[in-house]
């Protein structure tokens, strides 16, 4: 009798603890882009709250999805951009948010969430970032170029250049290239798009969607679509004057990429606590920072320290990707298996 009774003071002890320490036992599990946010702002949240943050990271939406389809990982939090966040609805994947859970998202900004159509009213994502791909050029390598999507046409620069390995991207680009809607459904068009992909691919080392930014900071690229944050968070501060950063002129593909729950979560108070922390003034700010990105967080941008690579008027000619629908999406899958493996 008296070991039970230690027993369940030594219990009721260490509950108490464990309270004190804010949870120390708790996780989450966070399945998010690669280089998205810093590690000491994720290790700051695990101090303040106690919660343990496992992070696994993904190079495209497309493999993001098939793994969350595949039912691996055991996620809670997903960070899928707009067209996934539509079908990841659409197919019962995501949990409904519940907004009272996230205070800080009165802290976003009204223009940048009247723009999105891939979840109207946030009823199951949150947004975190928004921006686009665009194209780098190393200028002590390259002259005389027009900003354009035309560069990738440049057979003097074959073997130095990369594209995403990415469908909607690089589809998104042909597109835009040819006066299209990064979403257009139309068979002619796309095959149009098609022969411009294939135009531009013998002047490709190859489509990359993970190591294109070490490989052009390297300098063995000179030419790369893709993401600012990833090329410059690689490229050394004192030679970033040597990179010409832009959206080509055409337009391009654009992204909100947004925090999602994952359906069946285990984790999901822990998860809101993670989102609206990541809501926070301070910490968006930081993570601004950290990407060198504009944040549509608006009073985070009082206290960014950091001069964007962009500012979010660059993007008026972008176009977010929205959802195809199931045979539109087919037909890019099947155009894109033809550019990737031949006809």
């Amino acid at each position: 009798m008296k070991k039970n009774l230690f027993m369940a003071a030594f219990a009721a002890t260490m509950c108490l603890v464990l309270s004190a320490c804010g949870g120390a036992a708790e996780k989450l599990y966070l399945f998010n882009w690669i280089y998205y946010i810093p590690d000491d702002v994720i290790e700051d949240f695990t101090k303040e709250t106690g919660i343990k943050v496992i992070v696994d990271s993904y190079a495209s939406n497309e493999e993001m999805y098939n793994k969350i389809v595949a039912g691996g990982g055991g996620y809670d939090i997903v960070v899928p951009s707009g067209d996934y966040v539509s079908i990841m609805i659409a197919e019962g994947l995501l949990e409904p948010i519940d907004k009272t859970k996230v205070p800080n998202f009165g802290n976003l900004d009204p223009a940048a969430i009247a723009r999105i159509g891939f979840d109207a009213g946030n009823t199951h994502s949150v947004p975190f970032m928004m921006g686009a791909a665009g194209v780098s050029v190393n200028k002590t390598k390259v002259s005389g170029y027009d900003r354009s999507w035309s560069i990738f046409d440049r057979s003097d620069l074959q073997g130095r250049m990369t594209m995403l390995d990415d469908m909607r991207e690089v589809l998104g680009a042909a597109l835009k290239t040819l006066g299209y809607s990064v979403n257009d459904p139309d068979p002619a068009h796309l095959e149009q798009a098609r022969q411009v992909v294939e135009r531009w691919k013998p002047n490709l080392v190859k489509f990359d969607a993970e190591a294109f930014a070490k490989s052009f900071a390297a300098g063995e690229f000179w030419v790369v679509q893709g993401y600012a944050e990833n090329v410059f968070i690689e490229y050394p501060e004192e030679k970033r004057g040597d990179v010409d950063f832009f959206f080509p002129k055409e337009g391009t593909p654009m992204y909100m990429d947004s925090f999602c729950v994952l359906k069946g979560s285990k984790n999901a108070e822990q998860a809101y606590k993670f989102i609206d922390y990541m809501l926070r003034p301070d910490i968006a700010a930081r993570v601004s920072d950290y990407l060198m990105l504009p944040s549509p967080n608006v009073p985070a941008r009082a206290l960014m320290k950091v001069t964007p690579n962009y500012q979010f008027s660059d993007l008026d000619r972008g176009e977010f990707k929205e959802d195809l629908g199931q045979e539109t999406l087919k037909l890019y899958n099947d155009i894109w298996r033809r550019i990737r493996v031949g006809n």
